[in-house]
């Protein structure tokens, strides 16, 4: 493994910023401290900073030389509304917020490359640092390019990462093509015709209906879509009635629907609002259908993904870059995808024996109370992130 000596003597300082911010977590567009702490560190390494794109984001900027090209590297900074079970001393000290998925490591791995970068300047070109706030179901990224992220600082791609529980420390992961899922939600309600459950010729019972329903979308899946393509359709609630002895007026369905292309989720929503359509007219029903999409499918451009690769192998070797198998959660750089070529990778946490003593029973998974990331990521991570940076603004175009 080929890390950057200074990153590696550096790591200690930017671990305990780390776990400062793992201390004190924010939710999406509430990351004040956070931004502050990024701001500050900033512009005490000389780095100019824009505040308040996206509410809360910040975007430093690192030039050397009269290149044109720029490049674009991204960090989230947001908690989510889980109460943490770790009790070692940097577990959250604020109740029913935690960094769960492992966004203070992100920050402190950009953070430490660009420390690197700004005093290094070993490129010809600019580096513009994204530290972005809400990407858990906030849409952060879409606000910044809504805010000029890309008017304001042209780059010519940009580049995410995430870190991966189950891979080892030591490992990377990037491909070309679809690797996490769009993100969409589904509210429907079934408008019956309630009264006595001892009387049911004398009702239109939306209960069944709504059963019929749920079955009836996953044909969807294995009968309208290409046994080739992936889809998910989950009813994850089901509310209807009040008492045991009461048909309801109404059922209310909400869930879930993940694809990997828009053409897929374009086909389940319109066969989702048919199908349901059909149901509630054969059964006398009405039907109230509301489909909205959250965050599109993460999609790496193919130049763009095969650079990462070939910086990473250079880092840790061929055999330590895996290929990305496509993840049916969703991840709102996607955006950021949509609007210029780039790639998102992965870079292992290991198994969660890197967690002091003291925490949390359950497993070092994303989105558990027991998660925590592993800083021995921090120079390991950062120096992905500087020579992903060097490299591609020295590239002769």
């Amino acid at each position: 493994m080929k890390l950057i000596d200074s990153l590696v003597e550096q790591a200690p300082g930017i671990a305990t910023l780390r776990r400062e911010i793992h201390a004190h977590p924010e939710l999406c567009y509430e990351e004040v401290r956070t931004s502050d702490l990024v701001a500050a560190k900033l512009t005490e390494w000389g780095i100019p900073v824009h505040r308040g794109m996206g509410t809360t984001g910040v975007v430093g900027i690192v030039k050397n030389g009269t290149s044109p090209r720029a490049v674009g590297l991204r960090a989230d900074m947001d908690a989510l509304p889980v109460t943490e079970l770790n009790t070692f001393d940097h577990a959250s000290k604020v109740h029913g917020k935690m960094h769960a998925c492992g966004h203070d490591g992100h920050t402190a791995m950009l953070l430490a490359a660009a420390q690197h970068l700004s005093k290094h300047r070993n490129f010809d070109g600019t580096v513009y640092l994204i530290f972005q706030p809400a990407e858990e179901g906030g849409g952060g990224a879409r606000e910044m390019i809504k805010d000029g992220l890309f008017d304001k600082f042209p780059m010519d791609a940009v580049f995410g990462m995430h870190n991966w529980p189950g891979m080892k420390a030591g490992e990377f992961a990037v491909s070309p093509g679809p690797v996490m899922a769009s993100s969409n939600q589904f509210h429907i309600t079934i408008r019956g015709k309630g009264g006595h459950a001892a009387l049911p010729h004398t009702s239109i019972d939306p209960v069944p209906i709504g059963a019929e329903m749920v079955l009836a979308f996953q044909t969807i899946l294995t009968r309208n879509m290409k046994p080739t393509e992936a889809g998910v359709i989950s009813v994850t609630m089901f509310h209807a009635g009040e008492a045991p002895t009461v048909t309801p007026d109404n059922v209310e369905l909400r869930g879930t629907v993940r694809t990997f292309t828009l053409e897929v989720l374009d086909l389940i929503e319109r066969r989702m609002k048919e199908v349901a359509e059909g149901i509630c007219a054969a059964h006398g029903a009405q039907l109230d259908f509301e489909f909205i999409r959250t965050y599109p499918p993460t999609i790496n451009t193919e130049a763009e993904a095969n650079f990462a690769r070939r910086v990473m192998a250079g880092i840790v070797g061929e055999d330590n870059v895996l290929p990305q198998i496509g993840a049916m959660t969703a991840e709102d750089f996607s955006f950021m995808l949509q609007a210029k070529p780039g790639a998102y990778a992965w870079i292992g946490n290991g198994d969660g024996a890197h967690r002091d003593l003291h925490h949390g029973a359950g497993p070092c998974t994303l989105h558990n109370a027991s998660y925590d990331f592993n800083d021995k990521l921090i120079p390991l991570g950062a120096t992905m992130w500087v020579q992903l940076a060097e490299q591609f603004l020295n590239e002769k175009k």
